[in-house]
């Protein structure tokens, strides 16, 4: 049997809550960051969009196949503007809302497990995340992840097993907690416990499930 379930039943099997960030920790709105880049560039909202995301090139900074550097050169050639990292960091904190219900519920659950977050991003992110997300270090500490530091991104199983070599830690004893259903997939592939975060109700229920909470 290939993959796990996230609804299998375990007890005291998990050691490891690791979290995607985007729409699972915070809310992420990237039309906010598209629209503070266009506005710099002096371009429409849709030159931007499809100049770093429609292209893929958004995917080389996440895969690590671009180093920071020349992922924010590139950056900032494709949208026709000498984007410096002070604007880019600012245009993704722009696009970046805590979820505290979430926090919350992580910071309970370090009481008894480890906890780590692991984001489909260029290395930059994980560099500034106390610009961007300040809400994190103090829960998670140095266990903040990026994709592009593992030389791949989600969903490649690869990505989930380097992360968890780094965090010295079995596919079987982490759970995994995306919002993206493929992503879920890939982690589920690796070996993990996986679940598809829609609301707080469904996740509090995969916790339940796993013995990881209790009200």
């Amino acid at each position: 049997m290939s993959g796990r379930s996230a609804s299998a039943a375990v007890s005291d099997a998990i050691k490891l809550v690791l979290f995607d960030m985007d729409n699972v920790l915070c809310a992420y709105d990237r039309a906010t960051r598209v629209a503070y880049l266009a506005e710099l560039a002096g371009t429409t909202r849709e030159a931007v969009h499809a100049a770093i995301w429609d292209s893929g090139f958004e995917l080389l900074g996440d895969s690590g196949a671009l180093e920071a550097a020349d992922y924010l050169g590139g950056f900032g050639e494709r949208i026709g503007y000498p984007l410096s990292l002070e604007e880019w960091v600012e245009a993704r904190r722009r696009s970046m809302q805590p979820d505290r219900a979430m926090l919350d519920i992580a910071g309970r659950l370090r009481n008894t497990v480890d906890i780590a977050v692991l984001t489909n991003n260029t290395t930059l992110v994980a560099d500034h995340i106390d610009t961007l997300l300040p809400e994190l270090r103090p829960l998670f500490g140095s266990r903040i992840y990026t994709s592009a530091q593992f030389k791949t991104a989600k969903p490649d199983p690869q990505c989930y097993r380097r992360c968890l070599s780094e965090l010295d830690t079995t596919p079987e004893a982490a759970l995994f907690v995306d919002d993206l259903a493929a992503n879920v997939a890939g982690a589920r592939k690796a070996g993990l416990f996986a679940h598809q975060h829609t609301s707080m109700e469904s996740f509090k229920q995969a916790l339940s499930e796993h013995g990881l909470l209790r009200e």
